[in-house]
């Protein structure tokens, strides 16, 4: 898609383009990568989930911190863009320009992922002792704050302590992340359990605006989160999944390197992927996605 507007990054999902000083058009597209590899074959609708669900958390979240959303109604607003309106409407939102710090923030509930590998290997996450015994899925004594580094595409985040994240942006700005990463948790475990959906962990993309953080990009969906059906849960093991859980099995059955380039997807694994993002999209909101492409 080639919009007129002057692109700023290319990301492994979204496309950013600027629109005068202070804002930015994000375009979410259906691309979805693995273990750091953007794939050949993309997911329907993808993008629409992740900006549609991404809207309905920040309206969740309003009370807990602010959005970078100007609005989703981004052809009204740019009408230069009318002629591409097909391509960018439901995946589109106009945003305010952040200066994003350079911190991934991560809140965990439960152990998995990176965070098992780490406490298998040495009993700490992020700088933090967790008690023993713990497996895949378990759930934690309480939720912890484990940033990482924030890596260039194709490459992997690098585990950080709470100490060196004051060394990057200071102690005030530390504990300001930490405690709005923690909050936008809570919030989002609170309103997900409502739903019949744990979740498990999550990232946020914080920037600040005018010396306040503001939340940027996405936050809480599929592909910022692990989120596990509640019903299902059982550690132990790994825990079915509302994300890419399809395609990571796929792709491990597959034999493939991890390396550039990804092998296609079958038909199949596409549409059990689409259809776990969907269903995510209408059980933590309540709505149908078919109505929310139409609105």
């Amino acid at each position: 898609m080639s919009l007129p507007l002057p692109l700023v990054h290319s990301g492994k999902v979204r496309d950013l383009y600027a629109v005068g000083e202070d804002q930015l058009l994000l375009v979410a597209s259906d691309r979805l990568s693995a273990y750091d590899v953007i794939l050949p074959t993309p997911i329907p609708d993808k993008g629409a989930v992740l900006t549609g669900l991404s809207l309905w958390w920040f309206e969740q979240l309003a009370d807990v911190v602010p959005s970078h959303v100007v609005t989703a109604d981004v052809v009204q607003a740019l009408p230069e863009l009318e002629p591409w309106a097909h391509e960018v409407e439901r995946r589109s939102v106009l945003v305010k320009k952040l200066d994003m710090v350079p911190v991934e923030c991560v809140a965990r509930g439960y152990l998995t992922g990176g965070g098992l590998t780490d406490y298998q290997a040495s009993g700490v996450v992020s700088g933090i002792r967790l008690p023993e015994g713990l497996v895949d899925g378990a759930q934690l004594p309480e939720p912890i704050f484990t940033p990482s580094t924030k890596a260039p595409v194709g490459q992997h985040d690098v585990p950080m302590t709470f100490a060196e994240v004051e060394e990057q942006v200071g102690p005030t700005l530390a504990a300001e992340l930490r405690d709005v990463t923690m909050r936008v948790y809570a919030r989002g475990h609170q309103v997900a359990a409502n739903a019949g959906i744990i979740l498990a962990d999550t990232k946020v993309e914080l920037g600040l605006l005018d010396g306040a953080l503001v939340l940027g990009d996405e936050v809480l969906t599929p592909d910022s989160s692990r989120l596990w059906p509640a019903d299902t849960w059982d550690p132990g093991h790994p825990q079915l999944s509302y994300d890419k859980q399809y395609v990571r099995e796929w792709l491990t059955a597959s034999g493939w390197d991890k390396k550039d380039p990804g092998p296609p997807l079958p038909d199949e694994v596409v549409e059990q992927t689409r259809a776990k993002y969907v269903e995510a999209y209408e059980r933590l909101t309540g709505s149908s996605f078919d109505s929310y492409l139409r609105s």
